[in-house]
């Protein structure tokens, strides 16, 4: 299994190698990592359609599902407001103006991602119900989209002695990690499984896409389709709560956003928080995309 998790995070540290210049380049780049997303989501909603007893296993997935977000977003919460207790970080009065409308449509968005999983589902169990070849095809396929993510993490212009150096996010991403090794240390009882792979199931940080396949890919579709739920309900919450929290509190609404704060969430992060929260929200969100996949791959590599 060490063999196969190095396999897979292999791409995205030669991607992360690569320095490129052409901004037409990138621009594909771009497109195609949002394709392969959500052509991911909908293999990994194939697999979870093609298992065998779906039906009689929905239940147990719900609980698990509620399981992880639950014990997740209060010991990730609470490993921030005891971080922002220490070192308070301060944000700029909201700007209403930018609110409204693209929150809403960032909210509508995030159901998406659902949505590819559903179409997927439905045609493993209706129309393709056995497709052998689902499985190699995803994981080819996730290794792909980690080389074209390492590849934007590189050349997005970010200097990554400089993140190291934004210490509020430095320290949100490390109370985040350290917050979730706890959080799945208490889930171990309650899921039934091996320590490491729960631990492997808590350390997604909201990235759904990479967290679904690499969990179905070493403990079956039923566990990934778990750790795609409850990745795609963090950035759900996330910009639930952003808006709530970030006025009086912005250092827990950028560290649950994870590793969607410094892409997806972003822009309700600024519209609500101002300028000075966007450095870190970058910066936690870089170096938690970044551990996420090592994470996952190492603790998995254990069992």
């Amino acid at each position: 299994m060490l063999t196969g998790a190095l396999l897979i995070l292999a791409p995205l540290f030669f991607g992360f190698a690569l320095a490129l210049k052409n901004r037409r380049l990138m621009t594909i780049i771009h497109y195609s990592v949002e394709a392969l997303v959500y052509f991911i989501l909908a293999l990994l909603g194939l697999g979870l359609g093609q298992m065998q007893g779906l039906s009689s296993q929905l239940g147990a997935m719900a609980g698990q599902v509620s399981a992880l977000v639950i014990v997740l977003f209060v010991a990730n919460m609470a490993g921030l407001w005891l971080l922002h207790r220490w070192k308070p970080m301060l944000s700029e009065p909201r700007d209403v103006a930018r609110g409204g409308a693209g929150y809403l449509r960032l909210f509508m968005a995030a159901l998406k991602p659902l949505l590819a999983v559903l179409v997927g589902v439905l045609s493993g169990y209706f129309v393709l119900p056995e497709l052998p070849q689902t499985e190699q095809l995803a994981t080819w396929s996730l290794m792909l989209l980690l080389f074209l993510i390492g590849l934007q993490l590189r050349n997005a212009g970010l200097s990554l002695r400089k993140l190291l150096m934004n210490t509020q996010g430095l320290g949100i991403a490390l109370v985040l990690v350290i917050s979730s090794l706890l959080a799945g240390l208490l889930l171990v009882p309650l899921l039934d499984m091996p320590w490491n792979q729960v631990l492997a199931l808590a350390f997604g940080f909201g990235w759904y896409s990479l967290s679904g396949i690499v969990i179905g890919d070493s403990l079956g579709p039923a566990w990934g389709g778990v750790a795609f739920l409850n990745d795609v309900l963090r950035e759900i919450i996330a910009l639930a709560i952003i808006p709530l929290v970030i006025g009086s509190r912005p250092g827990m609404a950028i560290g649950y956003g994870g590793a969607t704060a410094m892409d997806f969430t972003l822009p309700v992060i600024r519209s609500n928080g101002g300028l000075g929260c966007v450095p870190v929200a970058i910066a936690s969100g870089f170096l938690l995309s970044f551990l996420s996949p090592v994470l996952m791959g190492v603790f998995l590599s254990l069992g």
